[in-house]
């Protein structure tokens, strides 16, 4: 049953994290939100594997896998992805970005776990890359039309993100085969520390203003995103391949422009629709058993 379920509970979960950045960024600095969230979701996953009585890796080797994991993941991942949107890279921009992660994933996993595709999968994620472009067609235009004077550094910091996410994908795959998955994911938002809290000291002022909303985007980032989409990103990965995985990525932004129409009354156009129809197809090819 979760097999069935998992893939659209995780986009619909996943895609969520877009939204709460637009409340929190208001409420905090990033990688401050980011430390807070990472702090509280290792304390969460710490009290799960109490209670269920996972158990906890065996070797110094297992530990530090999944705390190097982590760092990759989470820690360099959303750091990244934050501190760029925080500096004025568009949203739009940042979709096209993290729409490279599925293509990057299929290129390198043959080298990294011996992981190929099907001619017609590597076409979906094709299909899938092309049908993010036209969705988000008339925000790149805009981007440009504006001109991208004084973004070349976060742009850069978003796609060294991307790649970081990319090798963490891949490494849990090849790595973390093995073990209770809770305990894992504790670790994992320890290794996220290990990056976000040195960054927040240095870049930032340490801002949380504790606000109704800002402990809403928090609980929400934690529970629903870190425990949640996070739990069900690492069940995915286990359980399947990672291309597969990393194609759930694509539906990200068509799914957050739908959300935003629905929360914000944002428009949904018609490159969106039909760069959406065109995603969805371009996932099925990759994800589909034969």
């Amino acid at each position: 049953m979760l097999d069935r379920v998992a893939p659209a509970l995780f986009v619909l979960l996943w895609s969520t994290g877009w939204i709460v950045a637009k409340y929190a960024v208001v409420h905090a600095d990033p990688l401050t939100f980011l430390v807070v969230r990472h702090s509280l979701a290792a304390i969460a996953f710490f009290a799960v594997c109490l209670v269920m009585g996972a158990k906890w890796p065996k070797t110094k080797s297992q530990f530090g896998y999944a705390i190097i994991s982590g760092i990759f993941l989470h820690g360099l991942y959303l750091s990244g992805v934050w501190y760029a949107i925080g500096q004025g890279v568009p949203a739009g921009l940042s979709g096209i970005i993290a729409g490279l992660q599925p293509l990057l994933t299929a290129l390198a996993a043959p080298f990294f776990i011996s992981e190929r595709l099907r001619p017609m999968q590597k076409f979906g994620l094709v299909l899938g890359f092309a049908g993010i472009l036209i969705a988000i067609s008339p925000q790149l235009l805009d981007v440009f039309d504006r001109g991208l004077a004084g973004l070349a550094l976060p742009v850069l910091i978003n796609l060294v993100a991307m790649t970081s996410v990319t090798y963490g994908t891949l490494y849990q795959k090849r790595h973390l085969q093995e073990g209770d998955l809770f305990s894992i994911a504790t670790l994992q938002f320890v290794g996220a520390l290990i990056v976000t809290v040195p960054l927040a000291l240095l870049l930032e002022n340490l801002r949380f203003d504790w606000t109704h909303e800002a402990m809403f985007a928090m609980a929400w980032s934690v529970f629903g995103i870190s425990m949640g989409a996070v739990g069900l990103l690492l069940y995915l990965i286990r359980r399947g391949q990672v291309s597969r995985a990393a194609s759930l990525i694509y539906l990200m932004p068509p799914v957050v422009a739908i959300e935003a129409a629905i929360l914000f009354g944002e428009p949904l156009t018609l490159p969106m629709i039909v760069g959406t129809v065109i995603v969805v197809l371009g996932v099925y090819l990759v994800n589909r058993k034969n």
